[in-house]
């Protein structure tokens, strides 16, 4: 029988959490597929095995796009993961839908997640209670093929540090066919990818607005600075033509195969990116013109399943306080290249001088992150809206406004309830 884990607080070792003699037991761990991260948390695993022999962790994945069906239908049959990883953005979705259960006070203290994480973590609090705790946390940067920037005539050591250099280094580095058509893109254009988070809560912000109300529940984008960040996007393809919407189907396939300039995407990219067959940088985002910067942060966290109660709770709670303790973070970090979720994992003098991690760990410090109520939903309001302007030619102002009214209506059935 597992005994009662008594927790000094978040930052124990896993040699302290070890368990007196007990009966193996084992606990289910879901996440969806992501080479790097399915790599690091089979390390993560094993590590946790051998120091807590009575304790098996059965990693089992799943494809993206059937992920949360395979977690709701599971707790529809009465079974399920014991610890479950979800994205920051579907919490509210998995609370309202029974999927998991608030993290015992006792266990893992408010006050010490309040301290020692960043406090981006709060979006994992609901009425007082926590239901989750991140490995790791994501910003936003701008990476750039320092070989096309010199092919180019670029400086391969200056990245863009405006938007109106961001457009220009895009005009440089395009490639073309006899017929026009882009070979080789500027900059990746993909609202279904990572830019739909630089729209919202970066592009918005530098042209004057915010996205949404304070409190969250108004869509507030449906204005000037909206409409100025929705024509700026669209216009790196109508205007500028310097990225093409399902150019080799994803922005990071084209960025890994040699054919794009520049992307925008996040710490979660680094491990894939890092076998590149060419040298590439990592930059902040370009400033507006008058130097005012915004990014975007973001995680996935790790749950303690609604299904699981006595042992395999006990045993969960165990593994969550692991692979959310310093050393699971550094593995992370060097598997997957997500930044620490705990600052003293992260803002090390080491990581900050970092030229990879440096300026992901510079957009934290004005990043701000979305409190979606339906992340997917939501997500594609925003690519219809600008593919009514791409492939319908609708008026941006227009399309603006009917992505407005259907966000809006989105977070009414949500807060309505």
């Amino acid at each position: 029988m597992l005994t009662k884990i008594k927790c000094a607080g978040l930052a124990v070792g896993i040699s302290i959490l070890a368990l007196g003699q007990a009966q193996a037991v084992e606990i289910e761990y879901w996440q969806y597929v992501f080479d790097t991260r399915v790599k690091a948390m089979d390390q993560l695993i094993e590590k946790f095995e051998v120091a807590n022999p009575d304790i098996t962790v059965k990693h089992v994945t799943f494809p993206y796009a059937d992920y949360q069906t395979r977690v709701v239908a599971a707790k529809v049959a009465g079974q399920g993961p014991d610890v479950v990883q979800l994205f920051y953005g579907w919490l509210d979705n998995f609370v309202a839908g029974g999927l998991i259960q608030p993290l015992d006070p006792s266990v893992f203290p408010p006050e010490e997640i309040e301290r020692d994480f960043f406090p981006i973590v709060s979006a994992m609090k609901r009425d007082g209670h926590y239901y989750g705790l991140p490995t790791a946390v994501r910003s936003l940067a701008l990476f750039y093929n320092k070989q096309l920037f010199q092919e180019a005539g670029l400086d391969p050591d200056s990245p863009p540090q405006t938007l109106d250099e961001l457009v220009e280094a895009a005009k440089a580095t395009t490639k073309y066919d006899a017929s026009g058509n882009i070979t080789s893109e500027g900059i990746t254009v993909e609202m279904g990818g990572q830019d739909h988070h630089w729209w919202r809560e970066v592009l918005i912000r530098q042209f004057g607005g915010k996205p949404y109300s304070e409190d969250g529940r108004q869509v507030a984008y449906n204005d000037a600075a909206g409409l100025a960040a929705i024509s700026f996007h669209s216009g790196l393809q109508t205007e500028h033509k310097v990225g093409q919407a399902g150019f080799m189907d994803e922005g990071q396939a084209a960025f890994r195969a040699g054919l794009a300039a520049m992307t925008i995407d996040g710490t979660f990219r680094l491990g894939a990116f890092s076998s590149n067959p060419f040298e590439w940088g990592v930059a902040e985002l370009p400033a507006n013109a008058d130097g005012v910067r915004s990014n975007y942060s973001s995680y996935f966290a790790n749950a303690i399943g609604a299904t699981a109660e006595g042992e395999e709770l006990e045993a969960a709670q165990k593994f969550l306080a692991y692979i959310s303790s310093p050393e699971a973070m550094q593995i992370w970090l060097d598997v997957v290249g997500e930044l620490p979720a705990r600052k003293e994992v992260a803002l090390t003098e080491d990581n900050l001088a970092n030229p990879i991690y440096g300026p992901f760990l510079k957009g934290l410090e004005y990043a701000h992150t979305t409190r979606f109520v339906d992340e997917a939903a939501q997500r594609q309001v925003v690519i219809d809206m600008e593919n009514r302007i791409l492939l319908e030619g609708q008026d941006p102002a227009e399309s603006l406004a009917q992505a407005a009214r259907e966000e809006q209506a989105i977070l009414d059935r949500f807060y309505g309830k």
